[in-house]
């Protein structure tokens, strides 16, 4: 029946990888399923016949689809069914996006859809790696035009300092740093890590190192197109009028060079329209339809001015190629957060909030991962008016949260630990303008409303980009790129870390890849240009971290008690410990191992709280004075609970330093009195109590004073 299936196997990473293609998604323009142990994936891609009319870019998609039955999981929420995509799957549909984009036409205006959907995840083998691996095989051996093939691994480092390929997850958790790398058989495409203060000189040769498998990997590919890759299609290429460029050269090129030569971009913007305006207002009589090409047009002209300053070492802003533009940092400027910090560069403007909350209201995730919760929280805003523009807000997009999910990975590796500071944190980045690089700002403003909040930080992190420049002659690259110099550049090489180290790396390219040569420059400038960040901007901000956390933000006390009276402290139906928080005022959170955090508005609060829960757990101690409460009254004597849920008997001969007729006559249910703990009968439990001893004893002592 399925005349046109094929299997393929390769060893990957020491582990057997298995490709199946031709019996399932047989209406696809490519289709494969990668079975790396039991974890599996099918990737399928399609393409439009025609191209898209209006539109002056590549329409390309990809999308990660994670479904829970893959790891044995109902989806929760009312409707029992995956909704929108996780974090997660977002952020491996942009870590895919990312290395196959540039491989593609550049003229090319059909609609692409890649679509990767995890049937299987065994945890050990990561579903994104699988998913990489299978775009390149169902683009390569379609008839979708494309240079790739390109491939992938997930690249770690023990502590030993060996490094790592595709690990199992005991070996990832232990990693001292987590990248994804891609790369074709010639140079390396994507670039996704997160460290732990890595040096560069280490992550370099470890990008080597994977580069190396990378290499085996496309090889394995090739064959597999060779064997079954169908024919490339034609296209319909999409192109500009070159005598109406060529005209628009001639009478404006010089005062587009004007244009562009400002380091304000409000002023660029102001001069360009007005260049256009002109050109519409001189040539639409002779170019009818010159408005659906000069945007395009404007875009390849500018292009080749900025490209070309830029490889000469020239830049529009009149700045040195390793030169950072203005720098300010300021922290304290909200009143009632708990934490805020705001840093500035050049026209690039980015205000982050740190809010302290307990340790249950972290984020839960309902996803793929063996991670159920995540404690520290950042999100990246970037609304319209931060690049002077009009449009509603529609809530985070995938940029947005991939911004937000790369300044978290550079935070995370110098928060303290849950013992040394138990808070979940939020960071909230607002963009206030962006003119280049707003997510290594929101990483410096985080590290500014940390460090003001109180939040014991290892060490401060900055981010900084670096962009690239290539011609048949050479390659130039630039610190600190502005967002001119990212539309017309071929990379956006965004690195953060410590002064000791690499804390995260993201790479976007334009072009068929990097060589060693310039990752190696990229990292080596962005290393000096964090140096400079820290020690003259950020630490004259802020000198270091403050040694209090904000009257506003919520005092902690953590105890421990033994994990046998963790019921106690809950009670039947959680009556007990929702009568404390109703009497106190805190939140209590209990861990499974004895561990109590309670989280109050003020000290009184928690101390309060913490009493309360100390009664409960405590153990009469023989010898100690309590005032407890009558509880029940016999004839022979009265029962008094001295802590919650223990009580003991004080018999009536024990009642008073006097005979005693009738209990009654000393005291009555409801009433508090003083007694001593007497005796505890190690097999029952019970307690023997005396009032007569306790009175004695405190009569004593007031006699001694």
């Amino acid at each position: 029946m399925f005349e046109n299936y094929r299997k393929f196997e390769t060893t990957f990473a020491g582990r057997p990888l298995v490709v199946e293609t031709g019996k399932m998604a047989q209406l696809t323009n490519g289709h494969c399923v990668v079975r790396y142990g039991d974890t599996v994936v099918m990737s399928n891609v399609t393409a439009s016949r025609t191209p898209r009319e209006g539109v002056d870019f590549f329409p390309l998609s990809v999308d990660f689809e994670e479904k829970l039955y893959s790891v044995g999981k109902i989806p929760g929420g009312y409707t029992k069914r995956e909704g929108k995509p996780s974090e997660a799957a977002i952020l491996t549909s942009r870590m895919i996006d990312r290395p196959i984009r540039p491989l593609f036409p550049s003229d090319l205006r059909n609609d692409v859809s890649v679509v990767n959907t995890v049937l299987s995840d065994d945890q050990d083998n990561d579903p994104g790696i699988c998913a990489l691996i299978g775009t390149s095989i169902a683009i390569s051996i379609s008839d979708i035009p494309w240079e790739g093939p390109i491939a992938g691994v997930w690249l770690g480092l023990d502590k030993d300092g060996n490094y790592l390929i595709n690990p199992p997850v005991a070996e990832r958790e232990d990693s001292l740093m987590h990248v994804t790398v891609a790369g074709t058989k010639e140079k390396i495409v994507m670039i996704e890590a997160g460290a732990n203060e890595v040096p560069e000189d280490v992550m370099l040769e470890g990008l080597k190192y994977a580069h190396g498998v990378i290499k085996e990997m496309c090889g394995f590919i090739e064959s597999i197109k060779a064997e079954i890759g169908k024919e490339k299609m034609e296209y319909e290429a999409h192109d500009i009028d070159h005598e109406l460029y060529d005209k628009i050269k001639d009478a404006e090129y010089e005062n587009i060079q004007y244009a562009l030569d400002t380091d304000d971009k409000n002023v660029r913007d102001e001069r360009i329209g007005v260049i256009t305006d002109r050109i519409l207002e001189n040539m639409s009589e002779e170019y009818p339809d010159i408005a659906e090409q000069l945007e395009e047009i404007m875009y390849k002209m500018q292009k080749e001015i900025v490209r070309a300053w830029l490889y000469e070492g020239r830049r529009v802003d009149g700045r040195g190629l390793d030169e950072i533009r203005p720098l300010a940092a300021e922290v304290d400027l909200l009143p009632r957060v708990h934490g805020s910090g705001m840093f500035t560069r050049g026209q690039t403007q980015v205000l982050t909030v740190a809010t302290l909350a307990p340790l249950s209201e972290a984020q839960r995730l309902d996803g793929l991962g063996l991670e159920e919760t995540k404690r520290y929280m950042h999100q990246y805003n970037f609304p319209s008016y931060s690049v002077g523009e009009t449009r509603p807000s529609r809530g985070p997009g995938r940029r947005e949260i991939g911004h937000g999910a790369l300044a978290e990975k550079s935070l995370v590796p110098v928060l303290p630990s849950e013992e040394e500071f138990p808070y979940a944190i939020r960071c909230v980045s607002e963009v206030l303008s962006s003119n280049g690089s707003t997510s290594q700002g929101s990483v410096c403003g985080s590290t500014l409303a940390l460090m003001a909040a109180g939040v014991p930080i290892k060490a401060p992190v900055a981010g900084i980009s670096c962009g690239l420049i290539t011609t048949d002659e050479g390659f130039t690259t630039m610190v600190d790129i502005q967002g001119l110099e990212d539309f017309y550049g071929e990379m956006d090489f965004k690195v953060a870390g410590t002064k000791k180290g690499i804390t995260s790396i993201q790479v976007d390219i334009k072009n068929d890849g990097l060589t060693y040569e310039v990752i190696e420059e990229a990292l080596r400038k962005t290393r000096d240009a964090r140096y400079h960040i820290i020690d003259d901007v950020l630490l004259k901000a802020i000198p270091e971290v403050r040694d209090h956390l904000s009257e506003y933000a919520p005092k902690v006390t953590t105890m421990k008690i033994d994990t046998e009276k963790i019921r106690d402290v809950i009670g039947q139906g959680g009556k007990v410990i929702q009568g404390i928080v109703a009497e106190t005022g805190a939140k209590i959170d209990i861990d499974e191992d004895g561990t109590i955090h309670i989280f109050a508005e003020t000290q009184a609060s928690g101390n309060a709280a913490k009493k309360a829960i100390e009664a409960i757990v405590e153990e009469p101690e023989v010898g100690r004075i309590y005032k407890g409460t009558v509880k029940t009254i016999t004839a022979f004597g009265a029962f008094v609970e001295i802590l919650p849920g223990r009580d003991g008997l004080c018999h009536i001969s024990k009642l008073d330093n006097h005979r005693v007729e009738r209990v009654e006559d000393v005291c009555k249910e409801g009433d508090k009195i003083i007694v001593k703990v007497m005796d505890i009968d190690p097999k029952t439990g019970k307690i023997s109590l005396s009032r007569r001893d306790a009175m004695l004893e405190i009569e004593d002592c007031s006699n001694n004073q």
